[in-house]
């Protein structure tokens, strides 16, 4: 029913779907309970130009600054039904528009290219052990030395952390706070870098998590990301898209438990008929699709105030907060319906109802997103 999309938009949209009816959904259930999924998806979201979307087309990707292609897109992945596949699929997002952005030309002809194309992969390490928010008082460490940096430091909850090929690192160059902050793109085989094991995790399962270690680690300097002490900028003109995205994902969650369910209680019997016919039940079924269209179309507005050129922070801030919540009442509702299996490991809507509680931690707090509003209504 949205006019936010045009035809264009709607033959991605298919291309999309198809990719995930194709290459993922028959085999979802395995790579959750594997913990990842094989590496030649990547290659396969490449063929299908599903990688390049929103990226310049001199670096191989397409309709650069089309946000509703990306969210059309972002819609269908989830179709997925794992968190996880779309976020691993998805690190490139984060990980590398700071590089398409900033990095030096030739940098960016040589990274940015194979990656769009699902042949290496890409992420965004920026979350520490001592510290997830607070970002402004990164510890990591890197100092000039000749014609590289030294780098020494570690970080943790990274996406695509075990397998990813190139790193878009926060790293302290500079004295304390958000002004000492800079960007380094470091390789998985530069020497005195290495991963920790595969983090297990509550939720979002098919994405590998890991922890990552920088000893003495030298990095050419060539491979700094903007000006010496500007990343935390880079770092939070990256965050606005990721909060939409988060954003999508948290709505395209609860539209997928509320369809569950809606289907099962049509089905599953109870007292001679079926629950579907029981007001309470009905009731559960109408506030659900209330709400999931009301976040539907508050991230619409959102996305266009962002292709208009705009700067939305408290507005992103608000449809992430309130499209999560609105994921976390779904999915409970959903579990709640489908009753005792609900609760059942087969169940697809026991696998969202986990995911759901990462999108409230994901890309900034759900705290953090209201200290944001405050500041943006001067509070």
């Amino acid at each position: 029913m949205s006019d936010y999309f045009n035809e264009t938009h709607e033959q991605v949209r298919q291309t999309a779907r198809k990719f995930i009816e194709t290459h993922v959904r028959p085999y979802i259930d395995d790579w959750e309970e594997a913990g990842e999924f094989p590496r030649e998806i990547y290659q396969l979201a490449g063929d299908a130009g599903l990688l390049g979307i929103g990226f310049p087309e001199a670096l191989g990707g397409i309709a650069e600054g089309d946000i509703f292609m990306k969210v059309a897109v972002s819609e269908e992945l989830m179709r997925s039904t794992s968190g996880g596949f779309v976020a691993s699929i998805g690190s490139l997002d984060i990980g590398l528009p700071p590089v398409a952005k900033w990095a030096k030309q030739e940098i960016r002809e040589q990274i940015v290219p194979p990656v769009l194309r699902g042949e290496k992969i890409a992420a965004l390490a920026v979350t520490e052990p001592g510290g997830g928010s607070d970002v402004a008082n990164l510890k990591t460490r890197a100092v000039k030395d000749g014609d590289h940096y030294i780098v020494n430091g570690s970080k943790t909850f990274i996406t695509s952390g075990i397998r990813a090929d190139h790193y878009t690192v926060a790293v302290r160059t500079g004295g304390e706070g958000h002004a000492g902050i800079s960007l380094l793109l470091i390789d998985r085989d530069t020497p005195g870098f290495s991963t920790g094991k595969k983090l297990k995790k509550m939720g979002w399962w098919a994405s590998d998590t890991a922890e990552l270690f920088f000893e003495d680690c030298r990095v050419p300097a060539d491979r700094l990301i903007g000006a010496e002490n500007a990343g935390f900028i880079a770092i939070m003109s990256n965050f606005l898209a990721e909060r939409l995205s988060l954003s999508v994902m948290a709505y395209m969650t609860a539209q997928l438990a509320y369809e569950a369910a809606l289907d099962y209680t049509k089905q599953r019997q109870a007292f001679g008929r079926n629950i579907a016919g029981f007001q309470v039940t009905r009731h559960k079924l109408v506030d659900m699709a209330t709400q999931i269209d009301i976040a539907r179309e508050y991230t619409y507005r959102c996305a266009a105030l962002m292709q208009a050129g705009k700067n939305p922070i408290k507005q992103v801030a608000m449809a992430k907060n309130f499209s999560v919540d609105v994921c976390e009442k779904v999915t409970r509702e959903a579990v709640q319906l489908f009753g005792g299996m609900g609760y059942m490991r087969e169940s697809m809507v026991e696998r969202l109802y986990r995911d759901a509680k990462l999108l409230s931690i994901g890309g900034g707090t759900t705290e953090i997103m209201k200290e944001l509003i405050a500041k943006q209504i001067r509070l």
